[in-house]
């Protein structure tokens, strides 16, 4: 028997699952742990702050389909990790986080006077799928092959375990045996029963306006080609939910896209029979209730997902199906090929060909902002000029208020999987650090990043992690010194006619609304950054030119104009959004 640690115990099991990065900030208290994982060659990434390593975590995960793993020590380490971990256990992606704790036996339960110490685990367990706290030596690799387990089980999202730094240190005699992934978990996808699949199909060929409805299951399975197969086969619209956009290239007639939002209402009024795929059917997609979806009386439900906790969550499912949504595309695929003859296509790409004449129409109206080229500029220039500019699998990142808007309805998402933000939390600031997370599960392709001068406040100084780490993100700061959205919904709570009439309120008509200028510009020359800052629509393009030209880090502050920018398109169905539907 050779003396081991209880972080090497760790740091080895993680070898073992495919771990090739790990986000942290490096301390004492799980020395044994991170120089483990230094020897095994498992790269550590470390940022300037432990929120910001579990949004590094989730947004690789997001990108790879791997495990996501951030480490933070105990006390104040962990206390900065519980932002980012509640973000990334909302957007579900699959993050398991190992944290340093006290020794046993001034913690769980403190003392009292404890130095770095709080109810770790306990808090976490509150916002997480799983999280326990080992109290020997002995349980450490049973306690972290049920941490990777209840990783892969399910929904995707945070999974804990919080080990003692004496533990976590300490080296005991132990032959510690290092199982194989298949000797714990499953590593087999769930798949439907034959009967579920056949009765999907007959309901999905006799319909006459079926529709898909994805969400990000669909990313954690890698179901692209799967659903474009289907969709194709029965020429059936897609919509997707906010995290899922572009799961269908938006290049296909049949991708209805998010800004669409009244033909999104349409689409779903219209058809007889649903797929949905991997989505809770929660709040942004409108609880999946009238007036926004056809009455479930009158609409088929099929839902499928990994996890059963999800089917009829919010929306009554006439066929519930607990299986692995790439498997049952794979099956679907199959069943409707062999009866491809009885599928009715005209009245369906009648249909269809209407929604694209919507979607034209839509677009034809958005782009006229385009030719506005006053300075400061209209930020729907941004999203736009970003389109043509970054190679078309390039990321992008949208963090932000207002900032997101304008980015999500100026950009074309053609290659699946290429948009990150925090869509189910809508957290200012993770945009920082999902992007370097970006360029590295991406390399050798530039990360597009559009966000906003709040949500940057929030931690510019991942900009210095993305130069060390040699990530090529170009963060387009869209600087308007105000809080945006949180300033339009003022103005319409304060002064409603005067803001209609004039667009906006004298600055002292808001409450605390205004921001003091950062140059953003500067600041990202401060940390190695390439930097520039624009006002005229016409010297957009060459700037990002030079930044994408630069191969290194950029940031490029945008002056906008104060008041185009707050309104940003789209913003009355926010607000309908968060109103409970009556029906």
């Amino acid at each position: 028997m050779a003396e081991i640690s209880g972080g090497e115990v760790i740091a080895r099991m993680l070898q073992k699952e495919g771990v090739e990065k790990v986000f942290g900030i490096i301390d004492g208290t799980y020395f044994g742990f991170y120089a483990s994982l230094h020897r095994l060659g498992i790269e550590i990434v470390t940022p300037r702050h432990e929120s910001c390593a579990a949004h590094m975590a989730g947004t690789y995960a997001r990108l790879t389909g791997k495990l996501g793993v951030c480490m933070a020590s105990n006390g104040p380490g962990v206390a900065n990790l519980l932002p980012g971990l509640v973000v990334e256990q909302a957007d579900g992606n699959r993050v398991l986080a190992i944290t340093s704790a006290r020794r046993p036996g001034i913690m769980y339960p403190d003392r009292g006077g404890s130095y770095q110490c709080f109810d770790q685990s306990g808090v976490i367990g509150k916002i997480a799928k799983w999280s326990a706290a080992v109290s020997s030596f002995d349980r450490v690799p049973e306690l972290a092959r049920k941490a990777l387990r209840k990783s892969w089980e399910g929904r995707p999202g945070v999974v804990h375990l919080d080990v003692p730094e004496n533990i976590m240190n300490g080296k005991v005699k132990a032959d510690v045996a290092f199982w194989a992934q298949q000797q714990y978990r499953s590593v087999t996808p769930l798949t439907p029963a034959p009967e579920q699949v056949a009765q999907a199909a007959d309901w999905l060929v006799a319909a006459d306006a079926p529709m898909i409805h994805a969400g990000s299951g669909i990313i954690h399975c890698n179901a692209y080609a799967e659903l474009a197969r289907v969709a194709e086969l029965l020429h059936a619209p897609v919509t997707t939910s906010w995290a899922a956009r572009g799961m269908l290239s938006e290049n296909s007639p049949l991708a209805i896209t998010m800004p669409h939002v009244k033909l999104n209402h349409k689409v779903r009024n219209d058809a007889d029979v649903v797929l949905i795929l991997g989505s809770r059917i929660g709040e942004t997609d409108w609880w999946g209730k009238p007036p926004y979806w056809r009455n479930p009386a009158e609409q088929k439900t099929i839902q499928v997902d990994v996890d059963a906790d999800i089917i009829g969550l919010n929306k009554p499912a006439d066929l519930g199906v607990v299986a692995d949504a790439k498997r049952f595309l794979q099956l679907l695929g199959d069943e409707l090929a062999r009866r491809k003859d009885a599928i009715r296509l005209d009245a369906r790409k009648a249909r269809v060909a209407g929604y694209a004449k919507t979607m034209q129409e839509d677009r034809a109206g958005w782009d006229k902002a385009l030719a506005d080229m006053a300075v400061p500029m209209h930020p729907a220039h941004i999203g736009a000029v970003c389109q043509e500019l970054f190679p078309e699998d390039s990321v992008l990142v949208a963090d932000g208020g207002n900032a997101t808007i304008w980015a999500m309805f100026y950009h074309r998402v053609t290659v699946p999987n290429t948009v990150v933000s925090t869509f189910k939390f809508g957290m200012l600031g993770a945009g920082t650090s999902q992007a370097i997370a970006a360029a590295l599960a991406r390399p050798g392709k530039p990360v597009c990043c559009i966000t906003g001068d709040g949500a940057m406040g929030f931690h510019p100084q991942e900009v210095e992690t993305a130069v060390r780490n040699n990530a090529q993100v170009i963060y387009i700061v869209l600087a308007d010194k105000q809080w945006g959205m949180v300033k339009m919904n003022q103005q319409f709570m304060l002064r409603p006619i005067k803001t209609m009439i004039f667009k906006h309120l004298d600055p002292d008509e808001t409450i605390k609304a205004d921001l003091g200028e950062i140059e953003f510009d500067k600041l990202g020359q401060s940390m190695g950054a390439h930097g520039e800052r624009v006002a005229d629509p016409k010297e957009l393009k060459p700037a990002l030119q030079r930044a994408l030209a630069s191969g290194k880090c950029a940031v490029i502050h945008v002056d906008v104009d104060p008041v185009k920018h707050m309104w940003a398109p789209g913003l009355i169905h926010f607000k309908k959004m968060h109103e409970e539907p009556k029906a």
